[in-house]
């Protein structure tokens, strides 16, 4: 996935919103987070903020919409399966990436059964998602360009083309740059450098050790 929409807030923002549902007061706190380390710091946050809480319930999915990868979940005390999970399963079917949920429960003292545990918990994160503001993320690739000087003007000009952006120039016995591009742009771009140089400009990506 090259491009995927995620929480338009700053970092240590929160979104919430705030619900009562047979008597027990619900609140669901969302943030962007990017890797599950700071989901992790973001669920602590919440547990301080809210320490007399009877529940806190979380679910995180802090890689890219729809992935697995860096996901998790808890029920934090209610019975198993009616709030981490059925949160979980909301956030990654809702086209949202890089994204936490705490849903903090006030017990109110009326039971709510499994089934309605289930739907408050995963009722809670929708009404989150409605109004969460959110913006797109445009996965993005690195690439290492070397090059004789003569071919430095016509490369800047594909780069642009290519919509990428030039992080780092160094001017010596060859040119190299570091240049960040689209992720859907990279293969194009390492394409047409070649072409204007037969070759003689050198490209690679970040990381790949050749």
């Amino acid at each position: 996935m090259s491009s995927y929409n995620v929480p338009d807030l700053a970092p240590g923002e929160i979104h919430r919103e705030e619900e009562v549902i047979r008597r027990s007061r619900f609140i669901v706190s969302m943030a962007r987070v990017q890797g599950p380390d700071q989901a992790k710091a973001f669920i602590e946050r919440i547990r301080v903020e809210h320490p007399d809480a009877t529940h806190n319930c979380w679910a995180f999915q802090a890689g890219p919409a729809g992935s697995t990868a860096f996901a998790g979940c808890s029920d934090d005390g209610e019975p198993k399966g009616t709030a981490g999970r059925p949160m979980l399963t909301v956030l990654l079917h809702c086209g949202v990436g890089e994204i936490a949920a705490v849903v903090t429960r006030y017990f109110g003292g009326t039971l709510l059964g499994t089934g309605g545990l289930v739907h408050a918990y995963q009722g809670m994160v929708k009404k989150g998602l409605e109004t969460l503001p959110v913006t797109e993320r445009i996965e993005t690739a690195r690439i290492f360009v070397e090059m004789e000087h003569r071919f430095y003007e016509h490369a800047v000009s594909v780069i642009g083309r290519c919509q990428g952006t030039i992080l780092e120039r160094n001017f010596a016995a060859d040119v190299s740059l570091l240049v960040e591009t689209a992720q859907t742009q990279a293969e194009k771009l390492m394409s047409a450098l070649g072409e204007i140089s037969a070759g003689r400009i050198r490209v690679k990506r970040a990381g790949d050790e050749s």
